[in-house]
């Protein structure tokens, strides 16, 4: 699947990951990791090496290889400033995924993320053939909620319990957004 990259807001790239992205995703984790910590799981010490994240973006290549997720990064002045991946992709009747995706600590609030969303549901539809993306936020994540309702996502509900984050089990708010009502191609 060829998906190409697209200019977003400040001079940022959205592109897809690439293994040469070890050492600079490394770096946003290690720089921004007390920023997403409350959002984020726990993660191993191995996360925070160039080795472990080569081995994570290997292990994402590999998925999109097999059409299970489609990984991008941010990328502005020569380093990683977010990313945002489209993972759990199915096909068939259903045509939907989950969509998740962080900002650095110093580029929030400049509209990246929202047009970064904007970015992937447009790939979504147009590129992926999708009909549908979900997403879910901590009930008190109200930037990224906001950076979802300004892209069409709606409320659908609340999981209780949904993700393990930050150490404990958490309740998550649901929302959806639906790209288009013509009928799967294949």
């Amino acid at each position: 699947m060829l998906i190409p990259p697209e200019l977003l807001p400040g001079g940022v790239v959205l592109r897809l990951v690439s293994l040469d992205d070890a050492e600079a995703l490394h770096a946003a984790y290690v720089t921004n990791w007390k920023h997403l910590a409350p959002w984020e799981p726990r993660r191993p010490d191995s996360f925070f090496t160039v080795a472990g994240q080569a081995e994570r973006i290997a292990g994402r290549l590999q998925e999109f290889t097999h059409g299970r997720i489609v990984p991008w990064v941010c990328e502005g002045e020569g380093s990683i400033v977010g990313t945002i991946t489209l993972s759990g992709l199915v096909f068939g009747p259903f045509r939907s995924a989950y969509l998740g995706y962080w900002v650095a600590a110093d580029r929030q609030n400049q509209g990246l993320a929202g047009s970064a969303v904007a970015g992937i549901c447009r790939a979504a539809r147009d590129i992926i053939g999708l009909h549908r993306v979900e997403a879910t936020t901590l009930l008190d994540n109200a930037p990224s909620q906001r950076v979802l309702e300004k892209n069409g996502f709606e409320p659908i509900g609340v999981a209780p319990r949904y993700l393990h984050i930050n150490g404990q089990w958490r309740d998550h708010r649901l929302f959806q957004r639906i790209l288009h009502d013509a009928p799967p191609s294949d």
